[in-house]
């Protein structure tokens, strides 16, 4: 499939005026090739796995300069997957609570050095000693202390928050809160309750009001109603005796919105990875992109990914966003997994550029294909920065 150049959607940005980047720049004909190996190896890959349907977008600067979807919807159907349908995104809706934290915690609704047990005081680990030692800021950026995914096997059997809470009462953190990583759904999630409370708003009315509307994405939504409102939208395929089959959409993460409860094509995430360049500085500002963005807590187990362990040399868990050293260049990442999907983003500021994949798979092939895409691309970048190196020396 040829990539679904952006050409089309340029009414969608002509309100607002962005800055453009000098990296690669476009019609550059190094990108271009990159572009179109990148969609032949997607949709082959896919096609190999037996996939039944993704899409990806590749955005530059202030611009998604490619974008295509693949396969159908749904297996044994044939209405197909395009650069708007609908998925659900999993983890990489962490990305979206890290930015409407920080965005509302600028406002003043809340300070990131806050204590949970100010907006949820029944809330206690075993020794109480800890409780007043967990802070907002260790929630969302995975340094609660807590062993890693405590207690998602009571999301996943859709066990409400009510009765999962009073389990943390049984446990003590492994560290003191924001001394070492552990990555949580249920505490993660918790954030939704603060806002609410400081706010008078839900976490899903907050979205759509500073972020989902603002940066006119113009298919996101939070939720199960929101998936089920969409008609174009992809159905969940899990792997069994060697084929994918589609399964029915499992409600119980959807309970824990900061976590787990987005969904979107990859136009929207597009569009969100602009905001992520720099580009949308109304809704998020370059001061706040920096905070989101810095360092907070080590993870050294992402070191040994498969695929990515070739490139990684370091890595550090922010604000709903993980930071990459991937080789000598950082990227901004979050991956994301629920039953019958799989979703990745990235973005690199200093090049300004972005990718999104999207599969109704639970295929590990995603982590192939990101590395492929930014191995390639950061390669390109520097041998075009040494050649225009090697051209100014001899001049």
């Amino acid at each position: 499939m040829k990539p679904f150049f952006i050409a089309v959607f340029g009414c969608l940005l002509s309100a607002v005026t962005y800055a453009e980047t000098d990296i690669l720049p476009q019609g550059n004909d190094t990108l271009g090739a990159l572009v179109a190996d990148f969609d032949q190896y997607y949709g082959a890959k896919l096609k190999e796995h037996n996939i039944p349907g993704g899409a990806y977008a590749i955005v530059q600067g202030n611009k998604i300069i490619a974008t295509a979807g693949f396969g159908v919807r749904q297996q044994g159907h044939t209405e197909p997957v395009d650069p708007y349908t609908v998925f659900r995104i999993a983890s990489v809706s962490k990305t979206f609570a890290g930015g409407l934290t920080s965005i509302l915690a600028a406002e003043g609704h809340f300070n990131w050095d806050d204590k949970l047990v100010d907006y949820i005081p029944s809330f206690s680990f075993k020794s109480k000693k800890y409780n007043s030692q967990l802070k907002l800021k260790h929630l969302l950026s995975q340094s609660t202390g807590v062993m890693p995914n405590a207690y998602d096997n009571l999301i996943e059997a859709d066990v409400p928050l009510e009765r999962i809470l009073p389990q943390f009462s049984k446990i003590d953190p492994l560290c003191p809160p924001g001394q070492c990583y552990g990555y949580q759904n249920v505490l993660f999630s918790l954030i939704d309750q603060v806002i609410q409370k400081s706010t008078g708003k839900t976490y899903a009315e907050q979205l759509q009001e500073r972020i989902i509307t603002p940066l006119q994405l113009p298919t996101a939504s939070v939720g199960l109603d929101g998936f089920f409102s969409t008609e174009n939208r992809a159905m969940p395929h899990v792997r069994a005796r060697g084929r994918w089959y589609p399964t029915r959409v499992a409600e119980s993460y959807y309970h824990f919105s900061p976590a787990a409860g987005v969904n979107a094509s990859a136009i929207d995430l597009g569009y969100w990875l602009i905001a992520q360049l720099g580009h949308n500085p109304a809704v998020l500002s370059d001061e706040l992109l920096a905070s989101i963005t810095a360092k907070q807590v080590k993870t050294r187990r992402d070191l040994r990914r498969k695929e990515w362990r070739r490139y990684l040399t370091d890595a550090h868990y922010a604000m709903g966003w993980r930071v990459y050293q991937f080789g000598q260049d950082e990227l901004i990442y979050h991956g994301g997994w629920v039953q019958g999907f799989r979703a990745e983003i990235a973005y690199s500021r200093e090049h300004q550029l972005g990718l999104v994949m999207l599969m109704n798979a639970e295929s590990n092939l995603i982590n192939e294909l990101g590395t492929y895409f930014w191995s390639g691309v950061l390669t390109a970048i520097h041998q075009q920065r040494r050649e225009q190196k090697a051209i100014a020396q001899a001049q």
